[in-house]
């Protein structure tokens, strides 16, 4: 069984930035790819970002691109996503995911993922 950890949100003035962290647990963890999902309040969940946990490949959001980086410690088993200019807009539960069985094909496809972590608050003011 994975378990996945998300920490660092907060409340953030608009302009400002927040780090990310989804560390990853469990029994001989390996993954293919691990990503950033959001779900902004009363919308439905929205991919974010994406890293290939090999090559260290990366997709984005167009909203996003530019202002977030996507990252990873291999050794720690973690993911992390920098997000900086943050705006309201940005305000939204964040999750990350894993597909530990390399059966992802389009990183955006939430449907695709084996394993969910649990979600962190980040709420953006003017």
């Amino acid at each position: 069984q994975v378990q996945l950890v998300e920490s660092g949100g907060g409340l953030v003035q608009a302009g400002g930035s927040l780090r990310l962290s989804c560390a990853a647990s469990g029994r001989a963890f390996s993954t293919y790819l691990m990503a950033w999902f959001r779900q902004p309040p009363g919308k439905e969940r929205e991919f974010v970002a994406a890293l290939g946990w090999i090559l260290g490949n990366t997709w984005y959001a167009d909203s996003v691109k530019g202002r977030f980086t996507v990252s990873r410690d291999s050794a720690e088993n973690t993911l992390y996503l920098q997000m900086n200019s943050l705006k309201p807009d940005d305000t939204a539960v964040y999750y990350c995911a894993t597909d530990t069985k390399g059966t992802v094909s389009v990183p955006a496809r939430s449907y695709e993922y084996d394993y969910w972590g649990r979600g962190t608050q980040v709420t953006v003011s003017l």
